[in-house]
């Protein structure tokens, strides 16, 4: 029987996924997934948008569209990138099927096997998926509670010379940490002097429940010709409409549209439309408030009961924004070997080896904290620490 490519049997599928598989019975609660609260979608706004482009403009909702992407949505996407403080236009963005195809799109047009790619450490899962299968080397970058080493970077920059920089600085996956600008600064800086391609994925940065937004790297000084933003409306209106965007200089993008035309040749049509048209209609950012609202109290809840569930010795941070808290456990703990009989507790987490593209912390565990309601999240942590006792 003919093999597989080489590039599918070296690169694993993904452990939160296996983790969602296992843990699927309803009366587990995940603490797995990266999964927004369904019940705080608008439902009725977007089934409304979806009525109003179906019945207003049929024929235009079930066409083919444009690989780079409705214009009406790409300059409503614009308007929204400007106002937060980086001037854009529609054209300057190409809209993706998911901000997770933009990874895909950008190890195509910029990656070539073996090329180098630097990312944080731990860093998110599904871009050792996406840059793995391009065939890179993924080295990380050494940092601390507060995100990358700006130095570190540019020692690794200096002696592995690659090719692009990936990074979500605000509110990270997994950790929920967030880069200061100083360090956003510094960043921008070595790129610059370096020749270094930064890609900076933003989906969580409009869920901040305390705190200054902090500008993004892209806005920096020097980083204008070297970074991608990445955007996304899943955490903010609802994943399932498949709708993220990537701003990158004209060749850069160009490059990327090509690439999509070989994937998908472009984003659904009616989902671009619907997505145009409530963002025309209703307030987004009122939306995002009430959700950082109830996303801010689940937070708390997980904060306040994690004393009670993780052994003596343990450690946690307190995000300022985003939908994840990172806790390590004392040594000799190791959570992907405690996982089944905390799964066994009808409670899950995901281990934090896995999201360590360099030698792994095995004591270390993600938590996701907006999924459930901080009744569900105090119990959930009850189990889990009979979980880790037992």
């Amino acid at each position: 029987m003919p093999q597989l490519a080489a590039r599918t049997r070296s690169v694993g599928g993904s452990p939160v996924r296996d983790i969602l598989a296992v843990t699927a019975r309803p009366e587990v609660i995940n603490f797995a997934g990266g999964l927004p609260a369904p019940e705080l979608f608008d439902a009725d706004g977007i089934a409304a948008a979806y009525r109003a482009v179906l019945a207003e403009t049929p024929a235009q909702a079930l066409q083919y569209s444009t690989t780079e992407g409705e214009p009406a949505l790409r300059a409503v996407l614009a308007d929204r990138t400007t106002a937060r403080g980086l001037a854009t236009g529609a054209d300057d963005l190409l809209v993706t099927t998911g901000s997770q195809q933009a990874l895909s799109l950008l190890a195509t047009a910029l990656l070539e096997p073996g090329d180098t790619v630097l990312v944080e450490d731990p860093c998110y899962l599904a871009v050792l998926q996406a840059f793995g299968l391009a065939g890179a080397r993924i080295v990380p970058v050494p940092g601390d509670a507060d995100g990358l080493d700006p130095q570190a970077l540019e020692e690794l920059v200096a002696r592995e010379r690659p090719k692009l920089l990936y990074t979500v600085p605000t509110f990270q996956n997994p950790t929920g940490r967030t880069l200061p600008a100083e360090r956003r600064a510094a960043v921008a800086a070595v790129a610059a002097r370096r020749g270094l391609w930064i890609v900076e994925d933003d989906p969580y940065g409009e869920l901040r429940y305390e705190g200054e937004r902090v500008p993004w790297i892209a806005a920096q000084p020097g980083a204008e010709d070297r970074t991608v933003l990445l955007g996304s409306l899943s955490k903010v209106m609802a994943p399932g409409m498949r709708l993220g965007w990537l701003r990158a200089p004209e060749r850069l993008r160009r490059a990327c549209a090509v690439a999509k035309q070989a994937a998908d040749l472009h984003t659904p049509t009616v989902n671009q439309l619907a997505a145009a048209r409530y963002l025309a209609d209703h307030d987004l950012d009122a939306h995002v408030r009430r959700v950082a609202d109830v996303y801010r109290e689940r937070r708390d809840a997980m904060l306040a009961g994690l004393p009670g569930a993780l052994p003596e010795g343990s450690t946690w941070n307190r995000p300022e924004g985003g939908m994840f808290l990172w806790a390590r456990l004392p040594d000799p703990y190791d959570t992907t070997a405690l996982l089944p009989r905390v799964v066994r507790q009808d409670v899950a987490y995901v281990p934090g080896a896995p999201f360590h593209a360099g030698e792994p912390d095995r004591a270390t565990l993600r938590l996701c904290f907006v999924t459930q309601t901080p009744r569900e999240i105090g119990e959930g942590l009850r189990r889990l620490g009979r979980g880790l006792r037992d």
